[in-house]
């Protein structure tokens, strides 16, 4: 049987309560998953907004290879430089030209004979009208192809109608679809008849006590007098989402998915 490659896909990381949880307990998840390459999306890492220099070293030294982003990768102007330098720091491609950083990169698996391609995109329902996702993915996946026939993809989108249909276009094109941004884990994860792994959303790692990981009453506040409230983040009943997707290293197409939340939610009253 051919040899397999294991992702392991980290959701939204909320802010230090997030980075300190995935500090914590996410060498434990690792020894129990063994995955072979981790990605994360850090987009919500610097106090729920946007990432930094510092923060991206230390989900470095946590164990994650790449990083995904988001509509708020450039709500921190002071990372735009870096942007430039790390490629495996990465926001939506389908912003217009001349932002900094990354879309795509592909890497080199340790210990393995294969690369990975990871493809990071935004969605346009209900966001900014950036560059359509379609086709810049469609250009991207050429590029990636030349090289490895093993690619993640992080699309982040408010819509469930627009991660689903990216899925049904680029099914048996790409390894695995991780839907972002909605901080709200999905149960749909599923092999599309293509052979591609697809979940709407990841969900979130953070703070649980809360409205997507944003203090409840502050939340609240919001909806129920319609104003803008001071953003803070949660701190209580952290948790980590994330995604194991085992993809088969010759064809580039899904063998398993598997949605994680640890610690699992109590469903039942004891």
């Amino acid at each position: 049987m051919p040899d397999s490659v294991k992702v392991f896909f980290i959701a939204d990381i909320i802010g230090e309560p997030g980075l300190v949880f995935v500090e914590t307990m996410f060498p434990a998840l690792r020894d129990k998953y063994k995955p072979d390459f981790v990605i994360a999306n850090a987009e919500n890492t610097h106090e729920g907004r946007g990432t930094n220099q510092e923060i991206v070293k230390r989900l470095y030294n946590s164990g994650i290879d790449v990083l995904t982003g988001g509509n708020h990768s450039f709500d921190k102007w002071k990372i735009f430089s870096y942007m430039k330098t790390d490629h495996n720091l990465l926001r939506p491609l389908n912003y217009p030209k001349g932002n900094s950083g990354y879309g795509y990169g592909v890497y080199t698996i340790k210990d393995k004979s294969v690369k990975i391609g990871v493809l990071n995109l935004q969605g346009r329902t209900f966001m900014q009208q950036i560059d359509d996702p379609f086709s810049t993915s469609d250009w991207a996946l050429e590029k990636i192809r030349e090289e490895t026939n093993i690619v993640i993809v992080d699309f982040h989108a408010e819509a469930t109608a627009e991660k689903m249909a990216y899925a049904w276009h680029t099914d048996g094109n790409v390894s695995a679809i991780i839907g972002t941004h909605t901080h709200i884990p999905t149960s749909d994860a599923r092999i599309m008849p293509g052979g591609t792994g697809f979940i709407t959303d990841a969900g979130m790692t953070g703070p649980f006590d809360s409205v997507i990981g944003m203090d409840k009453n502050t939340s609240i506040r919001r909806f129920t007098l319609g104003t803008p409230q001071r953003y803070k983040i949660a701190e209580k009943d952290n948790r980590l989402c994330g995604v194991l997707v085992e993809i088969n290293s010759v064809s580039g197409l899904c063998e398993s998915i598997e949605p994680v939340i640890y610690p699992e939610f109590v469903n039942k009253k004891s």
